[in-house]
């Protein structure tokens, strides 16, 4: 929700959801804002499968004409990646959620589960790359990654993108971030801004998320 928070509150045209899972941010954009459509691309046959049965759901009926579901690799280069289904400077929007996890963490005894979670080298950048290539120029790019990945996000993002913005999310506001959210606007020549972090919880509200969290999980309020 809070990646699909990143998506302007307006917004029209094509979306693509890179690493989409079982599709829940690029259902809640589509939710949202009625006039966009998306594709959601996933590697993992399982996941996309997923997506595609939460399409047939009741609840669901508004979303099916306007999302489709393509398994791919998002790492791919060149004319292997279009050839697999993304094309060239054609997306509104590209929202990611590239696998995370340093591979000398603890490992997942489940190979499915490790691919979707597990970062190799230079992986980061293969998917800033192919964001890029398959947007239009002026349209917007938005990250959710660790805070660790900072370094490498702004590295693969450098003369692609411009008005980067890098939105910290915290548990509450005296605990380290946990997550980031990186932006970027392709073809951009303006200046990054490190904008006001997203706290989870308030400090002294239990599990209770703060109103503004509150807000953009349920869809009310965006980044």
């Amino acid at each position: 929700m809070i990646l699909a928070a990143s998506v302007p509150p307006d917004f029209s045209g094509m979306l693509a959801d890179l690493g989409a899972g079982a599709g829940a941010a690029a259902f809640a954009v589509l939710d949202r804002c009625p006039r966009a459509y998306a594709i959601l691309y996933e590697k993992s046959p399982l996941m996309a499968a997923c997506a595609r049965a939460s399409l047939t759901l009741e609840g669901n009926e508004h979303l099916k004409e306007r999302a489709d579901t393509v398994e791919a690799d998002v790492s791919l280069d060149g004319k292997a990646r279009e050839e697999a289904g993304f094309p060239r400077d054609f997306y509104d929007w590209v929202i990611a959620n590239p696998p995370f996890n340093d591979p000398k963490d603890r490992a997942t005894p489940k190979a499915e589960k490790a691919g979707a979670h597990v970062m190799d080298d230079e992986l980061l950048s293969r998917w800033i790359k192919t964001a890029c290539a398959i947007q239009r120029p002026g349209s917007g790019l938005s990250v959710i990654a660790r805070p660790q990945s900072i370094a490498d996000i702004l590295q693969a993002m450098r003369k692609r993108y411009g008005a980067v913005t890098v939105l910290p999310i915290h548990p509450r506001p005296s605990k380290p971030a946990i997550r980031v959210v990186v932006s970027g606007i392709k073809g951009s020549r303006k200046q990054m801004d490190l904008v006001a972090p997203l706290f989870l919880h308030d400090e002294d509200g239990g599990t209770k998320f703060s109103v503004r969290a509150n807000a953009i999980t349920n869809g009310r309020a965006m980044l």
